[in-house]
């Protein structure tokens, strides 16, 4: 599904990479971790995946989906991949709204755009996302204020789904969140990948969290990939010093 090869990224003015020679791979229909603390490159990462580095970013390697390479496509070949192939939760679920406008109206302005349907049709497509993510179809009328932290991440999740991508980049979703709220985030997450076979990177500080709910971590630091492997191989048995840090402060 995402083939990461050998990939180096620089920021303009920047001598130092942010990302030096990082290769990975998610299976189809998995949940893959991407852990490190802040300034380690996951972001960047995403970034890269979804084309979304700022111009004059220095970039080699490859970022492969589904068998094509999208460091080779035109800005207007990757504006036609995202949402229908590739999708992203950002960090901070207000960031996926702006705020004079209802949550349903952002979601069909998606639909729209990228899915050419409207009306009625988008409407009921919008009733269906906000129930998929166990929100009540009511939530459309409403603008972000008027939703609680927990409620505007699980509208995030329905937007970034609306065109039915295969790839979801969820980008530390349950910051700010309670842990309640968090371990309901993570949950739907699982009932998602399962119900709709999606393959999921989710990014993310938090060993701990990572560990509970994905199939594989990949831990990254200063901009490498350090370590990677099943959970309870990382946990039990780190081999890198990082890694065993990371393990003790849990």
């Amino acid at each position: 599904m995402l083939d990461v090869r050998d990939l180096h990224i620089a920021y303009p003015g920047q001598s130092s990479e942010a990302v030096r020679g990082v290769s990975f791979s998610l299976e189809k229909g998995s949940l893959t971790g991407l852990v490190g603390e802040s300034g380690s490159g996951k972001t960047t990462i995403v970034s890269a995946i979804l084309g979304l580095l700022p111009a004059g970013t220095r970039v080699s390697g490859r970022i492969e989906v589904c068998g094509e390479d999208l460091l080779t496509l035109s800005e207007e070949a990757l504006r036609r991949r995202r949402w229908k192939e590739v999708a992203l939760v950002p960090q901070g679920a207000q960031n996926s709204f702006t705020p004079v406008k209802t949550i349903g109206s952002h979601i069909e302005e998606v639909l729209r755009v990228h899915c050419t349907l409207a009306g009625t049709a988008a409407k009921t497509r919008v009733s269906a996302l906000l129930e998929q993510v166990e929100l009540d179809a009511s939530i459309a009328r409403r603008y972000p204020h008027e939703l609680s932290g927990g409620q505007k991440q699980r509208a995030a999740i329905a937007l970034a789904l609306a065109c039915d991508p295969a790839l979801l980049l969820a980008d530390e979703p349950t910051t700010a969140l309670d842990v309640i709220t968090q371990a309901g985030i993570l949950r739907l997450l699982l009932r998602l990948k399962e119900e709709r076979d999606l393959t999921v990177l989710l990014v993310t500080h938090d060993l701990p969290l990572a560990a509970s709910v994905c199939d594989e971590l990949i831990v990254m630091k200063d901009g490498e990939l350090i370590e990677c492997g099943a959970p309870k191989k990382l946990i039990h048995a780190p081999e890198h010093a990082y890694t065993r840090r990371l393990v003790e402060a849990m």
